[in-house]
């Protein structure tokens, strides 16, 4: 079966015959490639199958996973597009690899974490955990996505404060949107741009963790 995305994986040293393992899908920004965060996850590939997406579309200088028709508006037929090529990659992997399907993470920035949080109410509680860096829930996919429920997801989002461009106001949003759905929400505020910065890796990493042994 060919996957139905591009993608970089790193996977533990040694695998053990019959074992499961936990796994994180990694989602870039517009204009990054697969290859942008996989710093991010350095080390986690001890305990992690780790999956990192290529955006289908050609985005200078790298790639972009939807396109954009206004502010906060993606266009509607390449997102809901995109969305179902990362359902289609998740099943795939989970089919391909020893990954345990009670452990699948998400972790995106920007377009990565805008589609995160989407697949995390479309998928529901089949998604175990989200990292959403610097996104925002689309309007369409509130009020037309077949949501499911997602009281058994946990989430950690995070937002700068001084981000030019995404509002912080959005990050505040999401953070209320999931919190009343009854998702268990770590929402984190950073003196910063739209960026990663090293605090807000060093706590996402510690979230990680501490939620893979709950």
């Amino acid at each position: 079966m060919n996957a139905p995305m591009i993608y970089e994986l790193r996977k533990p040293d040694q695998i053990e015959p019959n074992k499961t393992y936990p796994a994180l899908f990694l989602l870039h920004g517009m204009g990054s490639n697969e290859q942008d965060l996989l710093s991010l996850a350095a080390g986690l590939e001890k305990q992690f199958y780790i999956f990192s997406i290529r955006g289908p579309i050609p985005q200078p200088p790298g790639f972009a996973f939807f396109t954009i028709e206004g502010f906060g508006k993606p266009y509607r037929e390449v997102f809901d597009d995109t969305v179902s090529k990362l359902t289609s990659f998740i099943d795939y992997a989970c089919e391909q690899y020893p990954i345990d399907l009670k452990q699948l993470y998400l972790l995106g920035f920007s377009q990565g974490a805008i589609l995160s949080m989407t697949l995390g109410l479309t998928l529901g509680n089949r998604i175990r955990g989200i990292i959403a860096l610097s996104g925002y829930i689309p309007g369409f996919v509130k009020k037309d996505y077949n949501l499911q429920p997602v009281d058994e997801l946990s989430i950690f989002i995070s937002h700068g404060e001084m981000d030019p461009v995404l509002p912080f106001q959005w990050g505040v949003e999401s953070d209320e949107y999931f919190s009343s759905l009854g998702a268990k929400v770590s929402f984190h505020r950073y003196q910063a741009g739209h960026t990663v910065s090293l605090s807000n890796y060093q706590e996402f990493t510690k979230w990680l963790l501490e939620d893979l042994t709950k």
